[in-house]
């Protein structure tokens, strides 16, 4: 399944090649539209809830955000339903729920289309293609090891909260400190400055280090990624038509090694580059497909 049945009736160029950047371009655009869309909407909320003149008013980006949920859910359980860390609400749950059952269905899909903030990392990544600074590439058997730290600062935050009963990563997430717009409406140099140079460092990695946040670093990639293994939908390489040109590795943003799997990892925020990418149609495809099944599948082909 590929994008590309999404513009057959679209007059393309006439060349293979042509054709497939042709696919690239367009599907890149689209994906970029969606993105603006929800990062449009987080900012609006953002400005509304500043503008109010009464507590409650308006939803912050806290009660807008599916890590409350996670973080939030312990209390809620050991409560009976009656009780929140402070900062959360029910929504927090309802949006880490419906974040939960969407990375069943397609995995990382949420990183990639909805995420504001990989919106932010790719524009870094644009602005610094515009700029022509070099792109810093981490070695493959780093990007291995970094790539666990995000279940490490997931960790880090679960025992904190619990143990704290607040929101203990709001004071650092650069999500919340760049889209909660704080630093606009009421900025704080002295109480707030940890949070500033955390999201000023964490751009200026990404600017150099394309998805630096997402690869090694956001607790709420490192959750989809464990509920990825288990998702319906997955991009599958078929090894028996793969000439092994490696093109669909270059445009991925997360650098997955696409070329040499079967099933491309779990960290994927499917994007789609790599399977737009592919000069040969049919080895690089959107399946419904989920890994687990593939024992069974393995077993009934032997039969």
């Amino acid at each position: 399944m590929s994008t590309q049945n999404l513009f057959r009736e679209i007059k393309m160029p006439n060349t293979p090649a042509a054709q497939r950047r042709w696919r690239m371009a367009w599907t890149d655009r689209i994906r970029h539209i969606v993105q603006f869309g929800f990062a449009a909407f987080i900012i609006y909320a953002a400005v509304v809830h500043n503008l109010a003149t009464e507590d409650g008013m308006a939803a912050s980006v806290d009660a807008l955000c599916p890590l409350g949920g996670i973080e939030t859910l312990w209390r809620f359980i050991v409560t009976g339903g009656t009780q929140f860390v402070p900062k959360t609400h029910l929504s927090n749950i309802i949006l880490a729920i419906g974040l939960l059952i969407g990375a069943l269905i397609a995995g990382g899909a949420f990183c990639g289309w909805v995420c504001p903030f990989g919106a932010v990392q790719d524009l870094m990544n644009w602005v610094r293609a515009k700029l022509h600074l070099k792109e810093i590439k981490v070695l493959e058997k780093w990007d291995r090891v970094l790539r666990y730290g995000r279940f490490l600062v997931l960790a880090l935050i679960l025992q904190q909260t619990i143990s704290l009963t607040k929101l203990w990563f709001a004071d650092w997430d650069p999500y919340r400190t760049l889209f909660g717009l704080g630093w606009l409406f009421e900025f704080n140099l002295e109480m707030s400055w940890v949070a500033y140079a955390f999201v000023i460092g964490i751009l200026g990695i990404s600017l150099l280090v394309e998805r630096a946040w997402c690869r090694y670093m956001c607790p709420l990639g490192g959750i989809i990624s464990l509920f990825g293994n288990l998702s319906f939908l997955r991009i599958r390489r078929n090894g028996d038509t793969c000439k092994g040109c490696n093109i669909c590795e270059k445009p991925c943003p997360v650098k997955l090694p696409v070329a040499t799997a079967n099933t491309v990892s779990s960290d994927c925020i499917g994007c789609l580059a790599c399977v737009e990418s592919c000069p040969r149609p049919g080895v690089l495809e959107v399946q419904l497909a989920p890994a687990w099944l593939a024992p069974f599948r393995k077993r009934a082909e032997q039969k």
